[in-house]
């Protein structure tokens, strides 16, 4: 990965002229994205894309607004434009009549996005663009529609065929496993030493994707510990004191962590492909392994038992097993999809609800969002097909036998 990253950077940098400073003549950044979309020539098309990308970081966030909303007015799709290529694609099905309706269905932004992407380094800055962008979104709704394009050519962009699978481990370096440490969203590392814990030891492993145009940005890592069964806590998992297993012995692979590093990818979808692509790289590894499970938090769960007013029923293990099991198989979004974020990344990947466990995560976060319970997806190889099927059309909850009746008791009684 890394001499692949180098050999494209080798020839994305030769590829770009070599200018100095580039200083201000007195356009606003709107008059020289309109000059960009016009420009003709490779040189003066690069200089305006890098001015245009570094005036947007200097601005402040009443400024960046502001650059978003021209964006989502003046260079949106022009509707006389494009009623007039509808109707002439109607009456001539030609590839001329074809390529105008392309072009005029196509808003400006998107093309001004693939200039600016000509910058070495640009696809970054731009995914930290759309980062900003998602904030201001929730304010100001007709920004939507710049999202939607930036999530459109993104999508492409970050294609599955695209990034490569990289293993972290303790011997990566530094200035990954910073990244490492601060992108962990699910366990934190408080440590070095809690960071070598998980890296070092011959059973556990660690996987990102990365991108050849983002090559010490990882998008997305899994951390993996291979186990003799299914661990039900996090705290035996994670321990200082355990006893290493050699890997050879180990009969599970248990995704306790999965991150999503880049807040400006948010709805592009990198954990199924991760996730496969992991589990066909150990069974190579070792192919005594033969079970893939996760040990995974239930976010939703303290927020649902507050609503129906069950929450004083947390402090019993028993009762908490069986309400996480209610809120996972039956708690439902007004599509009727799982409420539980986590349930529904899982089950869209083919997984099943296999084993709920009070008392697995005592840490502050996992007390706070889910009691301290923590739930295993089973990873059925032979099932994963069926299962997403049934999911992606009738949202069926695939779910092991002791736990779609534990999931049928009477809950308890509410205050």
């Amino acid at each position: 990965m890394s001499l692949l990253a180098d050999m494209l950077s080798t020839l994305i940098d030769r590829s770009m002229p070599a200018l100095g400073p580039l200083r201000s003549d007195g356009r606003t950044i709107e008059a020289l994205c309109r000059d960009l979309l016009t420009s003709t020539g490779e040189v003066s098309g690069y200089a305006l894309a890098r001015r245009i990308l570094d005036g947007y970081e200097a601005m402040d966030d009443t400024r960046r607004k502001a650059f978003f909303s021209f964006l989502a007015t003046e260079m949106d799709i022009d509707t006389d434009a494009l009623s007039a290529a509808v109707a002439a694609y109607a009456t001539d099905r030609s590839e001329s009549t074809f390529r105008r309706l392309m072009v005029a269905s196509e808003p400006d932004r998107q093309e001004l996005a693939r200039r600016l992407n000509q910058v070495p380094g640009a696809t970054a800055r731009l995914v930290a663009m759309r980062r900003d962008l998602l904030r201001f979104v929730k304010d100001d709704p007709a920004l939507a529609r710049v999202d939607a394009d930036l999530r459109h050519l993104f999508a492409s962009w970050f294609n599955r065929g695209f990034l490569v699978l990289r293993p972290i481990n303790w011997q990566s370096p530094a200035h990954i496993l910073e990244k490492i440490i601060a992108y962990e969203a699910v366990h934190a590392i408080h440590s070095w030493d809690d960071l070598r814990r998980r890296l070092q030891p011959t059973d556990r492993r660690c996987f990102g994707f990365f991108h050849p145009a983002m090559p010490d940005e990882p998008l997305i890592f899994v951390e993996v510990a291979l186990t003799k069964g299914v661990p039900g806590s996090i705290q035996g998992v994670l321990a200082e004191e355990r006893t290493q297993l050699p890997p050879t012995q180990a009969d599970t692979a248990v995704f306790y962590s999965i991150s999503n590093c880049q807040d400006g990818l948010a709805g592009i979808s990198f954990g199924n492909s991760l996730i496969k692509q992991v589990v066909e790289d150990l069974s190579r590894e070792l192919p005594q392994l033969k079970t893939f499970v996760t040990l995974s938090p239930i976010p939703g769960l303290m927020a649902w038992l507050h609503e129906t007013r069950l929450q004083h029923h947390a402090a019993d293990p028993v009762l908490l097993r069986q309400m996480a099991a209610h809120y996972l198989l039956e708690a439902k979004t007004a599509s009727g999809a799982p409420r539980d974020p986590v349930a529904r990344f899982h089950l869209k990947n083919g997984a099943l609800v296999h084993e709920i466990h009070a008392q697995a995560d005592l840490s502050p976060n996992g007390l706070e969002r889910s009691g301290g319970a923590m739930v295993n997806y089973l990873y059925d190889l032979g099932k994963i097909t069926e299962n997403h099927e049934d999911f992606a059309t009738k949202n069926k909850v695939a779910a092991s036998s002791p736990l779609r009746a534990l999931a049928r008791k009477p809950l308890p009684a509410t205050l």
